[in-house]
């Protein structure tokens, strides 16, 4: 089984200023549960300009109740109320001259109870008076180019199951080339297994949603914050959510400053000159 979700809704913002503030979501007052974000490749295409994007998110994540019901210890492992840190893959594409950006992302742990492939497309979206290139050239900054212009975003996701069939979990392109093979079990257990894909996948389009009206409140809270205060309102309002999530040092800080205070111990030791070098 296969579930699919699609919504579309749009932001009373430029197309530069959403696609800024897409970049700039992380951390948010409602995502307190990404503890990072890192970027793994980024390359221009020169033939067509656009720009192509891949980031790596690690969030923390818990499976809800009612799965967990269903979910032999076997599979839980240590983790038996759920709670577990989780890797998403996050593609783009951005074509600024024609005003779009496509996104990606899928989830890379826990795929064989549930893989979930979310597509977005961002739009910009004219009003009468941008047709007016005069209009548009006297716009200095990125929240001018607001008034009377709005980015539109369509998103598909695309919920399967496969908990239940034997072999190794397969993910993205796999997934996709078995969807239809049949499961090779008896009638019986099959109807087991296909009750049990079908509740969790129902329970991941509602997950789903909630997380979607969560993530657009998100981005509305940074581009208030970039129409306040441009890009330093921006950064400085990630940094106080950083704190709020991790503390005024943040877990990275504290690895640094421990690793730091052993490296101390070491060189009372010996008297060998530091060297740090660009490798």
């Amino acid at each position: 089984m296969v579930k699919f979700y699609e919504s579309s809704f749009s932001y009373d913002y430029s197309f530069p200023a959403v696609i800024l503030a897409y970049f700039l979501r992380y951390p948010n007052p409602l995502a307190h549960h990404v503890l990072s974000s890192d970027v793994i490749d980024r390359h221009l295409d020169p033939e067509t300009q656009r720009l192509h994007t891949t980031r790596l998110h690690l969030k923390r994540s818990k499976l809800p109740p009612a799965v967990l019901k269903i979910l032999p210890q076997s599979i839980l492992g240590k983790t038996s109320n759920g709670s577990s840190q989780s890797y998403i893959l996050e593609k783009s594409v951005i074509d600024v001259r024609e005003g779009w950006m496509e996104t990606e992302t899928r989830n890379l742990e826990w795929t064989r109870i549930l893989s979930v492939v979310e597509k977005q497309v961002y739009r910009r979206q004219w009003s009468l008076t941008e047709l007016d290139a005069g209009s548009a050239a006297s716009k200095t900054n990125l929240i001018d180019q607001a008034r009377g212009e709005k980015t539109e975003v369509t998103t598909t996701s695309r919920l399967h199951s496969r908990f239940g069939l034997k072999g190794k979990a397969k993910t993205g392109a796999s997934i996709e080339a078995d969807d239809d093979a049949p499961a090779k079990k008896g009638f019986f257990s099959s109807w087991s297994t296909t009750s049990l894909q079908r509740t969790i996948e129902i329970i991941g389009v509602r997950r789903t949603k909630e997380a979607l009206l969560k993530s657009k409140d998100g981005m509305n809270i940074v581009l208030d914050r970039m129409r306040r205060g441009g890009v330093v309102g921006v950064l400085e309002g990630m940094r106080r959510d950083r704190e709020a999530a991790f503390g005024p040092e943040g877990p990275w800080k504290r690895v640094w400053q421990g690793g730091q205070e052993n490296a101390g111990e070491d060189l009372s030791h010996n008297d060998h000159d530091i060297r740090f070098d660009d490798k």
